[in-house]
């Protein structure tokens, strides 16, 4: 629609009957207590002409030679899954960090040669028969035998404890040793390995298939653990990532109504995700890639793919709608949803990328890994996406009213929650009346908002406290990394971890290992022996090992406590700042605590005190990123306290469900575990991504409707209820696809899949449907305050307002400018002309 303007400072708009009538123009007045800029403002918030034009051209394009741009993809794809296979790796676990008590530990293992600091397993055997005993058995004795020395002839094994021979010199002196029960029924083959960098997931491999072998020919229970099953264990997702798909499609078919428009998004999905996790496996053939970032990784890239290609999707099939071109429609859809989607995901990957702070490599390079596929949904959205649009062609294209209310007759139920989802209200009501567009007004949306806005007060308390309430267990947060007891009985390190907590007792699957460096001083090595054995945590201590050439001694000691008991991080502290230093004194040698419970404990603590630091420079960052976005002071300081008001939230029911236990056995966790360490880092760092997107899609609207009307109520009501449908289905498929990893075995996906979707949940509803319009009602014209000074040193353009004018735009087909195009498209109506004054 041609821009009218009239120099008498009133402009023309059209009428319900097609005529125009003069509208007193009011937007000069509105901006100008918004600040200066304001005045001037023909785009919304988002409006970059450069970026849009170069969005608009890529889009176009791909949808105008559709298969070139899907072979180039594929391409990419089969190049990526190649390189993979040649030069990537397994993933592995490095839980070390530099400047811990037990990384120097290990420096000192490792200058004493006694492979103490390499990676451990434990074969753990019992006789089959219930009566039998490794005391009395023969045939028990001699399987025992045979495992030792199957076990030791395995690759890079460096040694191996001997059950069977300390048998042959007494039960006793085999109980003594730790290696045999005292009951004589489970017996202990402890297997060191050299250090991680040397292994690879073969050796694993090998020891896995090795106990299968026994466990088929010997009279004995075989069952297998230690810390080289948590190194190069492959984290389970592949069929979380099948419900996750499966549930977005359904979401997509509903919201829709339409199996081609459904099959898209996942389409585009599908082929990020393998470019990025294939990218993800080539990385771990050069760094140490954690375990949890594959399942990390597909479980963001889904939900932000699908959420990235929602928008572009629904504003296509808009322009599709008004009669445009399919590759046209794809570059304009491209150009205006895609704005908000680079944005968004660039801050997804730069809150990522800010877990370096925590100053641990293993979390760092997560986050990495993490960030490259949230990068290549980006580039998809914009390039693929569009391509599957033009070749899809008119098919994508809204229905008439007339179909679409036969098809919802038709198909009955699951028409009409279709039909309420994409409209926000239910049955005939949601079918009265369409736009040009094809959009039904969100009637039920618009009702709920106006009715949270005529109650601010009731509703800002009663959902700021549900919140709160909700968040309240964080007080007892308690951060570690579960250990094997925390694993489901279908596997064998949790059926390990038992046998030996049943034999030897809990403390015995989580050893210290003490390193020592005398210093000259020949009486240091008994004080520390009797200073840690008399520690109440404490259960035994094993014999002394002592390097001549170095020096340095090393003993292991056993906890009475689990490794993941808070009484065992307990008995380390008090170690290292009682016992250790004690028996030290003022001489010049040294001692460390570690081994991988004293590993794993310190990563935890190092992480507790960098999560302040991350939570600070996020929320400073959001805060200053949002301030030229909505040129607004009290807006962005808003949406930084909601967040973190959500983020609690979630935290706080991640809490009550893995350490307290409420509602576990719901998504089959058979333990209370503590919060994994690094889990509220990522958490917090993807949140704050994810929430950024959904506050600029709905505060941008809120603030056009302002600038257009200066009626802070109407700009409320309209700006949110017209969001309310994208955001809503958005929320629901990454809920969706979070949901399906909370189901996983591995208690660490559990905790990322159930923390996700819990806050994405929250942010889409409690805070996005109830706090904001019911906090910005409150705070009414003050939401957009901003001092004068500051609204002149503001930058206006790709992320600030811009008065640029683009009437002579080449790519502007229809003769509105971008902000009247973008007001159209998000609401469903006829372009509104832009308001000139003279």
């Amino acid at each position: 629609m041609p821009r009218i303007g009239r120099k008498d400072g009133a402009s023309l708009r059209p009428g319900a009957d097609g005529s125009t009538a003069r509208e007193p123009m009011r937007r000069n007045a509105v901006a100008t207590s918004l600040g200066t800029g304001a005045a001037q403002c023909g785009h919304d918030v988002w409006e970059d002409p450069m970026l849009s034009k170069a969005l608009l051209r890529l889009g176009a394009s791909a949808a105008r030679h559709p298969w070139r741009v899907i072979g180039a993809w594929l391409i990419a794809a089969t190049l990526a899954v190649l390189a993979a296979l040649a030069f990537g790796g397994r993933t592995a676990d490095s839980m070390t960090a530099p400047g811990l008590d037990s990384q120097r530990a290990a420096e000192l293992i490792e200058r004493a040669g006694t492979g103490q600091e390499g990676m451990t397993a434990q074969v753990v055997v019992t006789p089959r028969d219930g009566g039998a005993t490794f005391f009395d058995d023969g045939s028990a004795r001699t399987a025992l035998t045979r495992v030792r020395a199957e076990v030791g002839r395995l690759p890079h094994v460096l040694g191996t404890s001997d059950p069977a021979g300390a048998l042959d010199a007494g039960g006793d002196t085999a109980v003594r040793g730790g290696l045999i029960s005292a009951d004589g029924r489970i017996a202990v083959v402890r297997v060191q390995y050299p250090d991680q960098s040397q292994l690879s997931g073969a050796d694993l491999d090998a020891l896995v298939g090795l106990g299968d072998q026994l466990r088929a020919e010997l009279p004995l229970r075989v069952e297998m653990g230690g810390n080289l099953f948590y190194a190069f264990s492959e984290a389970d997702g592949g069929a979380s990532e099948l419900i996750g798909l499966l549930a977005a499609a359904t979401i997509l078919f509903l919201a829709f109504g339409s199996l081609v428009a459904a099959v898209l998004p996942i389409g585009m999905a599908v082929f990020g995700l393998t470019i990025g996790v294939a990218t993800m496996t080539v990385l771990a053939g050069v760094v140490d890639v954690p375990a949890f970032a594959p399942v990390l990784g597909s479980m963001v890239g889904l939900g932000v793919g699908i959420d990235y290609a929602l928008f572009v999707l629904a504003r296509h099939r808009e322009h599709l709608a008004r009669g445009l071109a399919p590759h046209e429609a794809a570059g304009r859809a491209v150009a205006t949803a895609g704005r908000p989607v680079v944005f968004a995901g660039g801050v997804v990957v730069v809150s990522i990328l800010g877990l370096a702070v925590a100053n641990v490599p293993f979390i760092a390079v997560g986050g990495l890994a993490v960030s490259i596929v949230v990068l290549i949904m980006v580039v998809a959205s914009v390039t693929l996406l569009p391509a599957f649009l033009g070749a899809a062609g008119p098919r994508l294209a809204r229905t008439d009213r007339t179909d679409r209310v036969g098809r919802a007759e038709r198909i009955g139920r699951i028409g009409r929650i279709g039909q309420a989802l994409r409209t926000g209200i239910p049955g005939r009501l949601a079918r009265r009346r369409d736009t040009v567009a094809g959009a039904a007004p969100a009637v039920g949306w618009r009702r709920w908002i106006g009715h949270v806005g005529r109650h601010p007060v009731l509703y800002a308390v009663g959902a700021a406290g549900l919140l709160l309430t909700a968040a309240l267990p964080v007080l007892g947060l308690r951060v570690g990394l579960p250990d094997d007891g925390s694993m489901p009985q279908s596997r064998t390190e949790r059926r390990a971890y038992d046998l030996v907590a049943e034999g030897f007792g809990p403390g015995t699957n989580g050893p210290l290992v003490i390193a020592a460096d005398p210093a000259g001083d020949p009486g240091v090595l008994d004080r520390l022996v009797g200073a840690v054995a008399a520690d109440p945590g404490i259960a035994s201590v094993a014999p002394t090992r002592i390097d001549r050439a170095s020096g340095i001694a090393t003993f292991v000691v056993f906890p009475t406590t689990s490794p993941q008991d808070k009484a065992t991080a307990d008995t380390i502290a008090r170690l290292r700042t009682g016992a250790l230093p004690t028996a030290i004194g003022s001489g010049p040698a040294s001692a460390h605590v570690g081994g991988a419970t004293a590993s794993l404990s310190d990563v935890g603590q190092r992480t507790s005190q960098r999560l302040p630091v991350l939570v600070a420079v996020v929320l400073a960052m959001s805060f200053l990123l949002l301030v030229p976005v909505f040129r607004s002071i009290l807006v962005p300081l808003k949406a930084v306290l909601l967040n973190l008001l959500s983020i609690g939230a979630a935290y706080g029911v991640m809490v009550a469900v893995f350490q307290w236990g409420w509602g576990g056995a719901l998504i089959g966790l058979e333990s209370t575990v503590p919060i994994v360490s690094f889990i509220p880092m990522f958490l917090f760092a993807i949140l704050f991504g994810l929430s950024m997107d959904y506050e600029v899609f709905l505060l941008a609207r809120v603030r056009e409707e302002y600038l257009r009307t200066g009626d802070n109520g109407t700009a409320i009501v309209e700006g949110v209820s017209r969001t309310a449908r994208i955001i809503t289905s958005a929320a629901l498929i990454m809920v969706a696809v979070f949901l399906s990893f909370a189901v996983a075995e591995d208690p660490s996906t559990k905790m990322f899949g159930l923390g996700l979707a819990t806050a994405i949940f929250i942010d889409a509803t409690v805070v996005r449907m109830v706090l904001v319009p019911a906090t910005m009602t409150l705070l009414g014209r003050a939401n957009w305050w901003l001092p004068k000074w500051l609204d002149r040193i503001l930058p206006r353009g790709p992320v600030g307002t811009n008065d640029t004018d683009d009437t002579n735009d080449p790519d502007d087909t229809d003769g509105t400018d971008d902000a009247d195009d973008a007001v159209a498209e998000s609401t469903g109506e006829a372009a509104r002309p832009r308001l000139v004054g003279g």
